[in-house]
């Protein structure tokens, strides 16, 4: 029996979730597996991956043979990198223990580009929200000073409108209503 590595797809239309799983290679892609190994969320940034290191790297020496997409996975959390390890000491190469240094490395630098990145995107979300704020007060400013301005222009009109009222209603200068009273 074949072994195949893949995906396993889930989740609504349009927002994909996969779980990495371990069936047979005759087996169809949505359909009945071994083992599940895994899951993969690529909706978030950066894609979300769960794995069982040691299952994977189990299936992975037994002879399963990963799917492109599932090889990038797996070499991305470093399973392949460790089973290369792992033959270099079956060979003789170097010791287990050195391997196991390569791979502590090898894990420390991927988690400080990890942390990086995800640094990087945070940075990126602040600079993003606070020029929303900024604009936002810039335009409440602007509204509030268009505001001010009918609202001055409002009360000039009316004291004008006012002042032509009283102009018109004014009763006669004293000298006048001397006169109109003879």
């Amino acid at each position: 029996m074949a072994t195949k590595i893949r995906l396993q797809r889930r989740g609504r239309k349009g927002y994909p979730f996969y779980h990495i799983v371990i069936a047979d290679s005759r087996a169809p892609r949505d359909g009945k597996f071994i083992e599940k190994v895994g899951s993969y969320n690529p909706n978030t940034n950066p894609a979300t991956i769960t794995i069982n290191f040691d299952r994977a790297l189990y299936w992975l020496q037994v002879g399963a043979q990963p799917t492109d997409t599932t090889r990038n996975i797996l070499s991305e959390q470093g399973v392949l990198l460790k089973k290369h390890l792992l033959g270099g000491v079956a060979k003789g190469a170097f010791t287990e223990a050195d391997a196991e240094t390569k791979f502590e490395a090898w894990k420390a630098d991927k988690e400080k580009g990890t942390q990086a990145i995800i640094n990087k995107h945070e940075t990126k979300a602040k600079a993003e929200a606070k020029a929303r704020q900024d604009a936002e007060v810039a335009a409440n400013k602007a509204k509030a000073e268009a505001v001010a301005k009918k609202k001055a222009e409002e009360s000039a009109a009316q004291a004008e409108a006012e002042a032509e009222a009283t102009a018109t209603e004014e009763p006669a200068t004293p000298a006048e209503e001397e006169k109109s009273a003879e």
